[in-house]
């Protein structure tokens, strides 16, 4: 056993199990650290972004509310208007609403963000369709009662369905 490399052997490989082993332990334990504070993170992080989101589908719902035909129409129509200046004014509002609620989509779903522009979209295509069977000269009363004559032959209006994919979405979250 006189053997130099034996010796050396001898001498080294305890210490290179005892570093292995306690470099393995360190490893584990760091990671699980690691883990542990990443799952709080994600927990203060939800904390606060629940309220952000909760906040942003009550914008949405607003929008939705505002866009809605009869709520738009009465917000909208002042006397003595003819049927295209309510229809630009109708058209204006509706964008308007929009693009102050934009930066919402960053907080909802996809689906729901989806159903507020063609909710928008929808609501938009409608006044025009009103508009194109009411023409240029009749009063902007006759163009409200256009309106509510096509809403009245759709099953939901566009606000509606939007509602109902935001309630959807919000009911997911709790």
């Amino acid at each position: 056993m006189n053997d130099p490399i034996i010796l050396i052997l001898v001498a080294v490989l305890p210490s290179i199990v005892v570093f292995l082993t306690a470099f393995h332990l360190i490893k584990q334990l760091v990671a699980g650290k690691a883990q542990e504070r990443m799952a709080e993170v994600r927990k203060e992080d939800h904390k606060q972004l629940l309220p952000l989101r909760l906040q942003a589908y009550e914008r949405l719902t607003l929008f939705a509310e505002r866009i809605s035909p009869g709520a738009l129409l009465l917000r909208v129509h002042k006397s003595h208007m003819t049927a295209r200046s309510f229809h630009a004014e109708l058209v204006a509002t509706i964008r308007e609403e929009f693009d102050h609620n934009v930066s919402q989509q960053i907080y909802v779903g996809d689906k729901a963000w989806s159903k507020v522009k063609q909710a928008k979209e929808e609501t938009i295509r409608l006044m025009n369709l009103s508009y194109e069977q009411t023409g240029d000269s009749p009063s902007g009363t006759e163009l409200s009662r256009r309106v509510f004559e096509n809403v009245g032959k759709l099953s939901h209006t566009p606000s509606q369905e939007c509602l109902l994919a935001i309630k959807e979405e919000v009911r997911r979250l709790f």
